[in-house]
């Protein structure tokens, strides 16, 4: 996601180098909660849930509901499971890592984040580009699994925008597209002809915001920034690719056809809490110039809404409507 410094999470992933986790201790468990707790107290993005949520995670029952986890994998489901209930926030996570992470914490957060990086955008999953195609009548299609870095997969996504270049029509399919990182701006910024703003962060912490805007340059020929962009969504769009949708819909730059995504809108960063335990830290939220909101908890709202399943053709109909209303040259 643009201005995101981290992955934005694919909501229900865990990092289990192992069938099983190796058994921890009541000492383990109450260090990791403890270090969640003060997440929340004291740097998570919404003080007023935050708070609230914290006092929540303090109540006995939390303690008892980890005691009866026998291993690490089973005590950062139940800690992912509580802080998301008591939250609504996809992007709040626990993690165990069965290898211990290195004491240090820049290393030991840089290692993790080396090791989900590879696993999330890898050549194996095509650095998140599952399909660019031209199809009938010259309509462009892009179906993107994940916004992999720029540094991994800039040029894969970079090569896929060339596919549809001149198409007459483009068709962005992020139905089942969990987030991402900085290709989002790269895409975003194939679809205009001069630079545009786009969302940037606001960071508790520090209490700085930071403005994004689409790249000056890109490589190859631009798909432009008249022709008809349709983006489909539904509630497993998630956090980058909603960020997407909804900077392209506040631009008047796209048409979202299918469900409301899934509202998550807070970027987070991997911090290490524990030797074998990682949280994911969330500090900073989403602001979108324009609006001067974002799409926390609510999701992108499509201006076509129509069941996830028949979003492409809807879409494709809409194209069809469009080009026999366009007057003849």
């Amino acid at each position: 996601m643009a201005g995101i410094k981290s992955a934005v999470a694919i909501v229900a992933s865990l990092f289990i180098t192992a069938a099983y986790g190796a058994p921890i201790t009541d000492t383990d468990r109450k260090r990791v909660l403890d270090a969640v707790i003060a997440h929340l107290e004291t740097e998570y993005i919404d003080p007023v849930v935050g708070k609230r949520a914290a006092k929540r995670l303090r109540d006995r029952s939390v303690r008892a509901l980890l005691e009866n986890a026998g291993d690490g994998t089973a005590v950062a489901e139940a800690l992912r499971d509580k802080l998301r209930a008591e939250t609504g926030d996809g992007h709040l996570n626990v993690e165990y890592s069965e290898k211990e992470l290195p004491s240090d914490q820049a290393a030991a957060d840089a290692e993790f984040n080396e090791q989900e990086m590879e696993r999330y955008y890898g050549a194996h999953v095509n650095f998140g580009v599952r399909k660019a195609e031209r199809l009938a009548n010259n309509v462009g299609l892009l179906d993107l699994a994940v916004f992999p870095p720029s540094s991994m997969g800039g040029d894969t996504v970079a090569a896929a925008m060339q596919v549809i270049a001149h198409t007459d029509a483009l068709i962005i399919d992020l139905r089942r597209n969990g987030g991402g990182m900085d290709t989002v701006a790269l895409v975003a910024s194939y679809l205009f002809d001069t630079q545009q703003p786009l969302s940037g962060t606001y960071n508790r912490p520090t209490g700085k915001t930071t403005q994004n805007f689409t790249l000056p340059y890109v490589p190859g020929a631009k798909f432009g920034g008249t022709k008809p962009v349709y983006v489909l969504t539904s509630k497993r769009t998630f956090s980058a690719a909603e960020a997407l949708a909804y900077d392209l819909q506040a631009l008047k730059r796209a048409t979202i056809v299918g469900e409301p995504s899934g509202g998550g809108a807070h970027p987070f960063t991997y911090k290490r809490i524990h030797p074998h335990f990682v949280l994911w830290s969330v500090v900073e939220k989403s602001l979108n110039p324009i609006t001067g909101g974002n799409w926390q908890g609510v999701g992108v709202q499509p201006e076509v809404v129509i069941d996830q399943a028949q979003a492409l053709d809807k879409a494709l109909e809409l194209i069809a409507e469009q080009k026999q209303d366009r007057p003849a040259k």
